[in-house]
């Protein structure tokens, strides 16, 4: 591994020489993909910043100086510095390496949520304690992406850091978006040079002092300067980025040239009070398939083969695929249908809608919140939006969703991708909150399709809905379609159905499965057959609000299970309850849903395994409760 191998530590990276950088930026880039190709994981975001992440571990003291990155999936050349090179074979598997910043791996890693646009929020409140507490020679380093800053939280933030003029933050804007350019490059880089010099800062409040004595003339003048100063800076910064928060601010700033880098860090570690740092770096860089991959920069990748960067395994269809489709299809027969992403038209499976109909998509950034609101206006303008994010965003959007679209009964459509447990990205991305933070709100209405089919029957039916709606889905390919045997009228659907050969002697058990946890239903049910039961399974469709069948049908049995990949607490288990109670229904109901923990990162598989939710899991459970319930009957 040449030079890599010699560093563990920030204290090494430190003491090398600094003509040996160019080399190890190359090292560690060679490492990464021969790593993440193996893996999966973010490749595109970390082969962008080997060297500014070199320039701030050399330049600030870790973890004395807290280092905090914004959803942190950029942090892979961190976690190298920071002597976890020879974990990387375990990346974002079970038991191993975090695909982002993680408290338990390292006193290196001060936060783990992979939410976009609260580094900034962080740092604020660790600049307040350092105050607080005294240490004034500590300064908190939050890096950003440029795409985090269309989040509000990052304003709102910003807004606070400004009001001190003596906190100690560093603002590092990652601008990786392809606006750089050469054509203006050399006057960022002069402007860049001139601003990070001392004598800048001195003959700039020098001449501002000495101009406003001069009274009248003086001041225009001052004006004048000012507004040149402020004019050329647009033409290098992207205005929506940045406005005059009070912050000082240096840059644009070569994200690849190493000297440029380090003399900026030195300058924002030496500046007294709050700092942006607007550094403009190449996702993907070094690496030619992540540099030609026009759409997403190999922003995250699968399993790859390293010289060609092409997937090692073809792609089955997955849930997004069947959604994007059928959004296409809607497009089509409905003039009304508008698009909304939150930054995400390619995971969320929205780009097909985009490409056939652009004056009807929209991409708001990182604000959710913002998108549900926005999406009530187009509803109330008289159109039918259709909100895809990942369920796992949805939390932040509570409060829209609540109040700016149910409260005014609004004809939204939330399509919830990667909801449930979805596996390797850890416990923030696992989407399993959805169903107890939407069942919570009045008069909405929530599916869980349990396959490809339903999942295009049901979106149809949502979107014909005139109130808010809520469709998810989880993450990964598509699983066997499961047909029904017999339909309900209010629209549940039986999957299984058999007597016991006891006759009314053995115990009726109604499975009541949801969404994708059908085939552990079925599991159960054939196991409970073999031990003389009588079972049926229901796959209700729409989960939200409880279907009157569901209460009639559980009056009927003398045992109720629910099987949910939602937290128990607030989850459809607990909403079926509820609805039994209130109908005076007596029969015991027993909850199989995901505890009340953060789970760490493994598939999706190894965490419903470890949690009892697979098959094996829920045929156990089951049998467990059978046997406490009536003991007399036959179990094996």
């Amino acid at each position: 591994m040449g030079i890599l191998s010699t560093i563990s530590t920030p204290a090494d990276l430190k003491a090398l020489p600094f003509d040996m950088l160019e080399q190890l930026a190359q090292e560690v880039r060679d490492f990464l993909v021969e790593k993440v190709s193996a893996t999966g994981g973010h490749l595109g975001p970390n082969l962008g910043v080997v060297e500014l992440t070199i320039a701030i571990h050399r330049i600030f003291d870790s973890p004395r100086d807290p280092i905090i990155f914004d959803t942190s999936h950029q942090s892979y050349v961190h976690k190298i510095f920071t002597g976890r090179a020879q974990q990387f074979d375990t990346l974002r598997q079970k038991g191993g390496l975090s695909g982002y910043t993680c408290r338990s791996e390292s006193e290196h890693d001060w936060t783990e949520s992979s939410h976009a646009s609260a580094a900034l929020s962080y740092a604020d409140g660790l600049a307040k304690a350092f105050e607080i507490n005294g240490e004034s020679d500590r300064t908190v380093v939050a890096v950003v992406g440029d795409g985090a800053l269309t989040g509000g939280m990052c304003w709102e933030a910003l807004n606070n850091i400004a009001a001190s003029k003596n906190r100690k933050v560093v603002v590092v804007v990652n601008d990786n978006g392809r606006s750089y350019s050469p054509t203006i490059g050399g006057l960022a880089e002069n402007l860049a040079n001139l601003r990070m010099r001392t004598s800048y800062d001195k003959v700039m409040e020098h001449g501002k002092t000495t101009l406003k004595s001069l009274g009248w003339v003086g001041e225009r003048t001052f004006e004048a300067l000012h507004a040149f100063k402020e004019g050329v800076k647009s033409t290098v910064i992207p205005t929506e980025m940045f406005s005059d928060l009070g912050i000082k601010y240096i840059g644009p700033v070569n994200g690849h040239h190493q000297r440029a880098l380090d003399s900026a860090m030195s300058y924002a570690r030496d500046f007294d009070g709050p700092i942006i740092v607007h550094v403009v770096t190449e996702k993907g860089r070094g690496y030619a398939p992540a540099e030609n991959d026009t759409e997403e920069l190999m922003h995250s990748t699968g399993q790859i083969n390293p010289e060609t960067g092409l997937p090692l395994k073809l792609s089955n269809p997955d849930w997004t695929s069947v959604f994007s489709r059928e959004l296409v299809k809607a497009g089509r027969n409905r003039d009304d249908i508008v698009a909304i992403t939150a930054a995400m038209a390619g995971p969320t499976g929205l780009s097909e809608f985009q490409k056939h109909f652009p004056h009807r998509f929209f991409d708001v950034g990182i604000a959710e919140q913002h998108a549900l609101t926005s999406a009530a206006g187009l509803a109330l303008g008289g159109l039918h939006p259709v909100v895809a994010v990942y369920a796992t965003f949805l939390n932040r959007a509570f409060d829209q969703l609540l109040m700016d679209v149910a409260l005014l009964g609004q004809p939204v459509t939330v399509v919830l991708d990667r909801a449930g447990v979805t596996g390797s990205d850890g416990a923030s991305h696992n989407g399993v909150w959805d169903f107890a933070i939407t069942s919570v709100i009045p008069g909405i209405k929530v599916a869980a399709p349990r396959d490809a089919d339903r999942l295009a029957s049901l979106f149809h039916e949502a979107i014909s809905i005139t109130g808010p709606t809520v469709v998810r889905f989880p993450k990964g390919e598509l699983p066997p379609t499961i047909p029904a045997i017999d339909t309900l009228s209010d629209g549940v659907e039986i999957l299984h159905y058999t007597d016991s050969p006891l006759g009314e002697s053995a115990p009726a058990v109604l499975v009541v499965a949801i969404g994708a946890m059908s085939q552990q239903g079925l599991a159960v049910a054939r196991a409970l057959e073999i031990d003389g039961l009588s079972v049926t399974v229901v796959d209700p469709r729409w989960v939200v609000p409880v279907a009157p069948s569901i209460v009639a049908l559980a009056a009927e049995h003398d045992l109720v299970v629910t099987i949910e990949d939602g937290v128990i607490h607030g989850g459809i288990g607990a909403l079926i309850s509820e609805a039994l109670s209130s109908s005076i229904v007596d029969t015991p109901v027993r909850h199989l849903a995901f505890p009340e923990i953060f789970p760490l990162h493994a598939s999706r598989s190894e965490l419903l395994a470890e949690v009892g939710l697979d098959e094996a899991g829920c045929i156990s459970a089951v049998r467990e409760w059978v046997d406490q319930l009536f003991p007399s009957e036959p179990s094996e």
